[in-house]
């Protein structure tokens, strides 16, 4: 690789443990992978170098849950049929120790799309169901923002020849990386400097729609006319969080979004899906519909059996927990790639996500019961599937209590200054 390279690589750690986790003298850190489909031993060398970073910048202790897919492969084929609810619970004690206790959590969602593609999908949803459930403590927590954390991804071949399956092998691992430095700002003088201001862009947007408190938001766009009503004490987010430990943190990056939690009750219509969205199987050309905030229908062009699935995990995962607002002239959006990875595609496109609610996108919603999070118009669920619906043909309207029709986003773009 080149000394550019390098350079790149190393103002990319940087940026991630500094803007991205904001990690803290003293404090302990956790890389972890996202699911059993990310790869850590493809990306041993840059996992070596964040270690590195982590320490040189008073780190107290770093540990590493190191994760193979093909292992994940393997089980799937040879394991016996009756093994797959079972899960080693040692690794979700260890992720809530590190939560519970103030930690950083550092997570790494990297994959091939096309690995499980031919595997049995109700195995994959037994295991799937399996692992969340286990979780749940250390998910609530980290949805509460309970500590410092961060998701972020970078190349395996797997994915890179996926995106670009024209170029060579090398060809491929060096390109995504180069989109990745051109989506993330690192090619820029400052980088942080860079993230600082476009967080602070974020926040006047997020600010503005927080002063509005619109009762619900109407989308319009090809194949799309959906109502989402919001709660009372909606919060619109974005950028950089605060945790409950008072540290500043950018929880996604790259991140183009404002985003906030919808009225599980309150979503009315249809919306069709403008990407595919990659799981287990990759659904494509997807349509559902909602009365009374539950989707009632379902079509896909291809992978619905998927789809379907996702709608068995639990009953909250027939109601949203989420809309996220992003231009359609982000980044991501004008490199014209589909990445097959959410949270590079999440970021160059309005989406909604079935399932749990932001509890932290209401007000006094991480401090609220279940039941009180619930009656509040909260969603709740085992899962948080963000799927895109987003175009340059997108409008939305922010709709007032007196039923007053207000303009947020035209042809894609945003509708209002800051």
């Amino acid at each position: 690789m080149s000394s550019e390279f390098e350079q790149n690589l190393e103002k990319y750690a940087e940026l991630i443990l500094k803007v991205g986790l904001n990690l803290q003298k003293g404090q302990r850190l956790l890389i972890q992978p996202f699911d059993l489909s990310t790869s850590f031993i493809e990306l041993a060398p840059f996992v070596r170098l964040l270690v590195k970073k982590a320490y040189q910048m008073g780190a107290r202790f770093v540990e590493v849950f190191w994760n193979d897919p093909q292992l994940y492969l393997i089980r799937l084929q040879h394991a016996p049929r009756d093994s797959f609810e079972e899960f080693p619970t040692w690794r979700r004690d260890a992720s809530l120790e590190f939560t519970q206790k103030g930690d950083a959590k550092l997570t790494m969602y990297a994959f091939d799309p096309d690995l499980l593609i031919n595997q049995d999908l109700e195995l994959m949803t037994i295991v799937a169901k399996t692992v969340l459930k286990i979780f749940t403590p250390v998910r609530e927590l980290t949805m509460k923002n309970a500590t410092n954390w961060l998701i972020i991804s970078a190349p395996v071949q797997g994915w890179a020849k996926k995106v670009f399956p024209d170029l060579t092998p090398n060809e491929q691992i060096a390109k995504l990386w180069d989109e990745i430095f051109d989506i993330c700002r690192v090619k820029q003088k400052d980088p942080v400097l860079a993230w600082n201001n476009h967080i602070k862009q974020l926040h006047a947007r997020l600010n503005y729609l927080n002063l509005k408190q619109y009762a619900s938001l109407e989308l319009k766009a090809p194949g799309t006319d959906l109502t989402i009503g919001l709660p009372k004490g909606h919060i619109w987010i974005g950028g950089s969080e605060k945790s409950q430990n008072g540290i500043d943190f950018t929880p996604n990056l790259p991140t183009e979004e404002v985003a906030t939690i919808p009225h599980r009750n309150m979503t009315e219509g249809v919306v069709t899906a403008t990407k595919p969205l990659p799981l287990n199987v990759l659904i494509e050309d997807f349509t559902l519909t909602f009365s009374e905030g539950r989707v009632v229908n379902a079509t896909a062009k291809k992978g619905k059996e998927m789809l379907d699935k996702i709608f068995e995990i639990d009953e909250g995962a027939n109601y949203l927990g989420e809309i996220a607002l992003v231009p359609h002239s982000s980044p991501i959006s004008q490199s014209n790639i589909l990445f097959y990875n959410v949270l590079f595609d999440e970021n160059a496109s309005c989406h909604i996500a079935l399932g749990k609610g932001i509890t932290f996108a209401l007000e006094n919603g991480d401090k609220m019961s279940d039941e009180k999070f619930r009656s509040a118009g909260g969603n709740d669920s085992l899962t948080h599937i963000d799927f895109m619906i987003g175009s340059d043909k997108m409008n939305i309207d922010g709709i007032t209590e007196d039923g007053t029709a207000e303009p947020i986003m035209r042809k894609g773009e945003w509708a209002f200054k800051v």
